[in-house]
């Protein structure tokens, strides 16, 4: 397993998503995170990624894109009450049809944004839009199709958009860096 070029590929992903998100409003040219969010990705990681692959074939961009809605319920969560986001079971994010309308149900139900509101569009066209960049770099790569290395560059990039939406859940929620002077 070539780990340089996965941390390579998952530094260059993040960075130009940041670039993405930012020139669209959605975040400042930070990415903001926290552990606690961080480790619910890996908490969750396996059966996301169950569910993710099944989706590779026929919609990719779903496949990588839905990593970030779960980011931003997570960030939601930990805004919110922790204690009850951390507790809650992978499945608890699905929407009726479980894998397929995950999205819908967190933006509607979990974050509570309106549906065809102008946030709800403009969240699902730079989702969709950081996810399709994904893509093109993933198949870009140069890493042979259905080999256990693009097993790995998926994951990793499900890990970038997790982070992304994350942060752009906490950038909408009001969260932000800020100097501060310890004198």
């Amino acid at each position: 397993m070539d780990y340089d070029f996965l941390h390579d590929f998952e530094t260059s992903l993040q960075e130009s998503l940041l670039k993405i998100c930012t020139s669209n409003g959605m975040l400042s040219g930070t990415l903001l995170a926290s552990d606690d969010i961080d480790q619910r990705w890996h908490d969750l990681a396996p059966e996301y990624m169950a569910d993710a692959v099944k989706e590779i074939a026929q919609y990719p961009s779903v496949a990588l894109a839905w990593a970030s809605y779960l980011g931003m319920a997570i960030a939601n969560g930990w805004d919110s009450d922790w204690e009850k986001c951390r507790a809650m079971g992978y499945s608890e994010f699905y929407g009726p049809r479980g894998f397929d309308d995950m999205d819908e149900h967190i933006v509607y139900d979990i974050i509570g944004l309106n549906p065809n509101s102008d946030d709800a569009n403009r969240l699902e066209e730079t989702l969709r839009t950081i996810a399709e960049h994904s893509l093109s770099q993933i198949r870009h790569s140069g890493i042979e199709p259905q080999s256990p290395m693009a097993f790995h560059t998926f994951a990793r990039a499900c890990k970038v958009l997790y982070r992304t939406g994350a942060a752009i859940e906490l950038h909408r929620l009001g969260y932000k860096f800020e100097a501060v002077n310890l004198n």
